[in-house]
């Protein structure tokens, strides 16, 4: 549904659930019968377009409700400005950037810019003439990349009310990308070690002691030099 254009009504419809009946994203997804994607890509949109509220909205006709979440078409004959690539591709290295986000701040600049859709395309296109690419063979089970998100997430205790942040291991399958993902209260060996065990055991893996890779730099590094990981790789 990312590269797809709403029908304004429906769009229209999301904006007035969320803000006029404060429903939920899945209360809203499930009355229209859209993903809770849509609704939140929807919301990005408005938000974006300095719609902050129903008031704002309730005023504008479909067209130019259109026009401030998708931008205006081009006249004909009129070309639609290209995306910088390189920009994009330079922004895609930072944390939580998308190229939802990408097209809403391009969008911004010019309003009258290729859809989500096409602006993917010209970006897929630009990396492909840049063949810029590391060939790697992975044999299935062979190799499994752990690693700790760059992003801490968090949780609010239900008791207490208190945000209690947390570390989210990450595990790999090298053939498959199949993931294992767990949160656990620290980085530290006793944390790093039990993520591993209930890693591969859930994924039904047999300890491979030169396969598992570990990439991040933050936390514990030598652990095989460790007693206790070296009784686990046993």
């Amino acid at each position: 549904m990312a590269g797809k254009r709403l029908l304004m009504r429906k769009s229209r419809e999301i904006l007035r659930q969320k803000w006029d009946l404060h429903l939920s994203h899945r209360e809203a997804a499930r009355s229209l019968g859209v993903g809770v994607g849509t609704v939140c890509e929807t919301l990005q949109r408005a938000l974006a377009a300095g719609l902050a509220d129903w008031a704002a909205v309730q005023g504008l006709d479909e067209g130019a409700l259109e026009a401030r979440l998708y931008g205006r078409e081009p006249g004909a004959g009129t070309p639609r400005p290209m995306p910088d690539c390189r920009w994009i591709h330079t922004e895609l290295c930072q944390p939580g950037v998308t190229l939802q986000l990408l097209h809403l701040e391009y969008l911004a600049r010019q309003p009258t810019g290729y859809r989500y859709s096409q602006f993917c395309e010209h970006y897929r296109r630009w990396v492909k003439r840049q063949r810029r690419s590391m060939r790697q063979v992975h044999r299935a089970g062979e190799k499994l990349f752990v690693d700790y998100a760059g992003h801490t997430p968090h949780y609010l205790n239900p008791e207490t009310g208190e945000v209690v942040v947390v570390e989210l291991f990450v595990a790999v399958l090298g053939a498959s990308n199949y993931v294992y993902a767990e949160a656990t209260h620290s980085q530290q060996s006793a944390d790093w070690i039990a993520s591993h065990v209930r890693a591969l055991e859930y994924l039904g893996q047999s300890w491979p002691p030169t396969t598992a890779r570990r990439c991040c730099r933050r936390g514990p590094i030598r652990h095989g030099t460790s007693p206790r990981w070296r009784s686990v790789s046993r």
